[in-house]
């Protein structure tokens, strides 16, 4: 079975209050279904640099608050909260109060954490991979059994929860959606097992990776991982990916070759690429058609900076 499409705005840029709550409106008005924000932290400075990724205005749980207030359809979500950057019992305790102020608009992204460099500067241990997965899979199941209402009794290696029930219960029941993501096996094939929405991460932008299979083949691989887990559950499953460079234009081989140029790659197959969306909106439409069979993603975040030229192809394929 084709899950439909469902299209996500992720967004941290806002600078004043109300910026973020003209952002929220907008991105329902436009018809998108959930407005996702992001877990990390570092405002500008060497740390950021070295972390390589953009400044960080808003943290999530409040920013979540404020645009589920203002908005009335609109999911919200973090995409995903690092497990090392939260106390697992509030972290749990704060998704469930979200969902119920929400009136059940929740989607709970929970991820094991990769960006070493931000762990550095705000002071928290960077454990190896295995131990981190190993503490998202009890988180994971914390907030399945916080959801439920019933006495916990939890200790894990990692997650201590016991001699008390979760409150408030969540709206959505069981519990609110989980999106678990990645690009390794063993946490995609957590997601297959215990998410709702599985989110594969970029692949590599080199003509064949390491392993030596091409982008295609990589993106083939890490759905497998998920199929492969979620046995009898897998039409229930939703796959999100969230293309890194999109352009809405008429004049896709101009974009293309500044993105090769950008990159050091050939411009050759690039528009292919599983995590590129180049061209007008009939064609990314059918890229996004033609995608969805061979990669299975059929929930797709764009970034702030693109959802306005993107709300088009978002609104023909929104259901389908």
């Amino acid at each position: 079975m084709t899950r439909p499409f469902r299209f996500a705005v992720q967004a941290t840029k806002a600078t004043t209050s109300a910026e973020w709550r003209d952002t929220a409106r907008r991105v329902e008005d436009l018809g998108f279904s959930t407005l996702f924000l992001s877990d990390h932290y570092l405002g500008p400075g060497p740390a950021q640099e070295d972390a390589r990724w953009p400044p960080q205005y808003l943290a999530p749980i409040a920013a979540m608050s404020v645009a589920a207030a203002v908005t009335s359809t609109l999911r919200v979500g973090c995409r995903v909260f690092c497990t090392d950057y939260h106390v697992p019992g509030v972290l749990v305790k704060e998704a469930a109060t979200l969902d119920m102020l929400s009136d059940g608009r929740l989607e709970f992204g929970i991820g094991c954490g990769w960006s070493e460099p931000e762990y550095v500067a705000m002071g928290v241990p960077f454990a190896p991979a295995p131990e981190r997965v190993s503490k998202l899979e009890e988180v994971v199941a914390l907030f399945k059994a916080q959801c439920s209402g019933e006495p916990l009794d939890i200790s894990g290696a990692h997650v201590t929860a016991k001699d008390y029930a979760g409150l408030p219960l969540p709206v959505q029941r069981p519990h609110p959606p989980i999106i678990i993501g990645g690009s390794r096996k063993r946490v995609l094939s957590l997601a297959g097992r215990e998410a709702d929405i599985a989110s594969i991460s970029t692949v590599s932008f080199e003509p064949v990776n390491a392993q030596g299979r091409t982008p295609q083949q990589e993106a083939v691989e890490r759905l497998q991982f998920v199929r492969d887990a979620a046995g009898d559950r897998v039409s229930d499953l939703d796959i999100e990916s969230s293309p890194f460079f999109i352009k809405i234009t008429d004049d896709a081989d101009t974009t293309l070759k500044k993105i090769a140029s950008r990159l050091r790659i050939s411009a050759d197959g690039l528009a292919e690429h599983p995590n590129v969306l180049v061209g007008g909106v009939d064609e990314v439409a059918d890229q996004l058609l033609k995608r969805r069979e061979t990669f299975g993603a059929n929930y797709i975040s764009v970034q702030q900076s693109n959802f306005e030229e993107f709300a088009p192809v978002a609104q023909r394929l929104a259901g389908l």
